[in-house]
This record gives structure tokens, sequence and C-alpha cells, in this order.
């Protein structure tokens, strides 16, 4: 445990305009596609409430894309999964088993049978197709069907090249969760974190990137430093993260599309745990100076810092609120280690956390209405969330050793690491929905911990 470090421890185009992504090769183009089935176009009736605290997740019947050729066809195959799988884990669907099927779908541009997807208990169905371009692009289209209304909900179309199928698989996904429940989708994003190798004594950390269900997986450093705690920019192009040089702890930023790093800060204490303010133009970190950590806020134009905190206790672990008018951070000023919340300038510091335990990595949520929190009560952690005046607190999920929550952009869903026992444990990714009830273990190939989520890349 590391007390006063984390806590504990391009452009698309619509309807003729291109988006680009953040690398130049995730380049897309979508545009909304004309509806060719003779269906009447009405509001869909269907729709998944999810304010409620248990979801009862919505049948849905994802299937294979065609495709004219063979290339084609085993694009669509994993389109199709890509899409089934990223519905299935937000714990909002449930796709059904495609051995289940009735109707063998042979063409698109054809209204479905929906009696036969009723006998199922599906209550929609995602049809598509991909086509190689004699120009060597890929295009992929899908329709999103009410079972029961029997009529088109959206459909829509992308060009990419075929090396990007699983990202326009991520932004399918986005859109059908959209369509039905009325929020904004997280699946086209990206995860930064820290990979961990070799032995429990000896381990090996470097900064890694991957898409947030785990595929796609690079590493963004050598392993020759430490690192820690890495956090995206609202722009999502630049890292902010910590690493030690000769022991000497720094402040980096980390261009993910070039590779380039730039020393923001190299302090004469300790310093901890960096991000960035909701704009993009500070820093704001705690700094240890005269045997006490505060919090300091940088200004990356002019690199001028200033001191936010000013008490002779540990206030470190700071994040803004989505419109940068407050922060919320950790302190031990009222004698235990409780969560607070104070205005961006430093005055107004209130206490919200008063339950039992040691509360710690307070961070806002993107929707400005919850502050997520790592506990520890009675030799467990936790990881739970509450308003930001304290209210409503409750607990998502407990372990071991669970830290590190970071949300999800549409500030629905958790991601945070779980350190398991022995010597042979360590560190793994999880992700828990607000409901606590859908809980799941995100996949890396090695050790990782201290995960930060991406904003949406579109």
């Amino acid at each position: 445990m590391v007390r006063g470090m984390t806590g504990f421890r391009g452009s698309f185009q619509l309807m003729g305009l291109c988006f680009g992504g953040i690398n130049k090769g995730l380049a897309l183009c979508v545009a909304v596609m004309s509806l060719a089935v003779s269906v009447p176009q009405a509001h869909a009736a269907l729709q998944i409430d999810i304010t409620q605290g248990n979801i009862d997740p919505l049948p849905i019947a994802v299937v294979d894309f065609l495709g004219p050729g063979s290339q084609e066809r085993q694009i669509g195959v994993d389109v199709a999964k890509v899409i089934g799988a990223d519905l299935e884990r937000s714990g909002l669907f449930r796709p059904l088993p495609s051995a289940s099927y009735i109707e063998r779908i042979q063409d698109v541009n054809v209204q479905p049978r929906f009696g036969d997807w009723r006998v199922i208990s599906a209550q929609a169905l995602v049809t598509g197709q991909t086509v190689v371009e004699p120009d060597g692009r890929l295009k992929v289209e899908f329709r999103l069907w009410d079972i029961y209304a029997e009529q088109q909900i959206t459909g829509l179309q992308f060009y990419t090249t075929p090396e990007n199928w699983r990202r326009v698989a991520h932004i399918i996904a986005d859109a059908i969760y959209e369509r039905l429940t009325g929020e904004k989708g997280y699946f086209d994003t990206r995860i930064v974190h820290v990979s961990e190798s070799g032995s429990k004594g000896q381990r090996v950390k470097r900064l890694a990137i991957m898409d947030q269900d785990g595929h796609n997986p690079r590493m963004l450093t050598n392993g020759a430093d430490l690192v820690l705690t890495p956090r995206f920019s609202p722009s999502n192009q630049e890292i902010t993260y910590l690493s030690y040089y000769g022991n000497r702890p720094r402040v980096y930023l980390l261009d993910i599309e070039t590779g380039q790093q730039e020393v923001v800060g190299d302090f004469p204490g300790m310093t901890f745990a960096p991000r960035f303010s909701p704009d993009g133009q500070k820093i704001i970190m705690s700094l240890q100076r005269g045997g006490n950590a505060d919090i300091y806020e940088m200004d990356l134009r002019s690199r001028q810092t200033r001191r936010v905190t000013n008490t002779a206790a540990i206030d470190t672990a700071p994040s803004y609120s989505p419109d940068g008018r407050y922060i919320t951070f950790e302190s031990d000023r009222g004698g235990s280690q409780q969560i607070y919340v104070m205005n961006a300038d430093g005055s107004g510091a209130q206490r919200i956390s008063f339950g039992t335990g040691r509360y710690a990595t307070p961070v806002w949520s993107p929707r400005g209405d919850l502050i997520a929190f790592t506990k520890m009560i009675k030799g467990r952690f936790v990881i739970g969330i509450m308003k930001p005046d304290g209210t409503g607190e409750r607990v998502l999920t407990e372990g071991y050793h669970n830290e590190g929550p970071t949300w999800s952009p549409n500030g629905r869903v958790l991601m945070f690491f779980r350190e398991t026992r022995g010597e042979n444990g360590g560190p793994s990714l999880w992700s828990v929905d607000l409901t606590g009830y859908n809980e799941r273990p995100v996949y890396t190939p090695a050790f990782a911990s201290d995960p930060a989520w991406s904003p949406r890349l579109n």
C-alpha cells in the first residue's frame, strides 16, 4: 500500500463529410444509410430504461454480417461477434445464441420475418453486410430492427480500411446502445494502464494502451523506468503520467500518436497522481514539500504552478468536476483519510465522506452526478460511489485489494484493478456498472493496474 500516490497504493464524415480518428490509420467515413426496405419510418417503441437499479437485459439477436466473398464473410462474422460482446458486457443486452435462430438472413435489403424472431423471444435484431470495394475500402453497413414494432430503427454504413473492422464494430455497438438507451455508448474508447511483468519483487512496469475490451494492446514505454498513474487528456491525444528517472519523480506528457514525451515537471519532492483539467490546459497533482503533501495546479502553457491547498495534512488524488468548478480530493486533515470537495481555487473545502473506514482515490463522474472512490474497511477494499454532497453512498464491489476506479465516458461503468494474494498473485482489470450486479474481468496479456478510461474517440 503506497499512501499518498493514488490513495492506498481524423475526421468523421456524416452524410458526405469524413471523420478523422486520433490515429491517421483509424480514419473512417460514416453516412446515414437510406432505408432500402419498404417498412414505415416511425419512432421505435423499443427502449431500455437504464435508470432502474437492477436491469433485465434486453434479448437481442446479432446475426453474422453477410458478404459476397470469403474475406468479407469472415470480417462479417468477426464484426457481429464484437458487437454482440460489447452489448453483452454492458449488462443491458442479452445476445441470443445463433443456434436458436430460425430465419437465416440472406439479404439485408429484405425485411426479416419478424414472427420467427418473436418465437425465440428476440426484441431487437441486428443485420448487416461487409463489402470490399474495388478501391480496397471496406464498406460495413448494418440495420437495427424492432421485432415487435416490425420496423427498422436505424441503419448506418461506414467506409474504412479492412484493418479497421474492429473499430467499426465498436462504433456500431455504440450506435445500437445509444438508439436503445438514449445515452451515448462507450465501446469506441481505449484504456491506458500500467502493464506489469516479472516476479513479484522485481516487477517491470510499462505504460500500455488497448481497446476498452482488451484488444489491440501495445506498449507505450519500455520499462526502463517505473511508471505510475497514467491519465488521458480530454482531447485523447496525450497522456500525463508519473515516472521515476534516477529515483526522481517526474511528470510527463506523452503524445499517443507520435510517441514523443515531454517532462512538464521535475519536482524536488515526491509527486503524486497528475490529472488533466477538463479543458486540457492544466494539470493538477499532489507535491510533497516541507514534509507534507499539498495539491498544486500547473498551467501547461506557462508551466507556472499554483498551490491549491495549504495544510499540514496529506492532500492528494485531486480530480476536477466536469465543469472545472470544483475539485474532489483525499485528505487526512480531519484525523483520518477522507474525501473532500472544494472550489477550484482551493476555498470552501468540505468533507463529504463520513462512513466507517478510510476513503481514497475519489474520481468525479463525467456526468458530474457521482464521485467514485476506494475505501478500506476491516482489511477489505471496496469500490463505491457517492453524490458530490456525500449522500447516497453505495458499494459496488469489494475484494482483497481493489483500487483505482476510472469512469467510462458515459458515466455508467467503472473500471478498476484487483490484486490477488500470494507469491503468484498480481493485479488485473475489472469493470462494474452502477448497478453493482454486472462485474466482469477485462483481459490483458500481463498483470495490469491503474487503468484510465479515454473519452470517446469520435
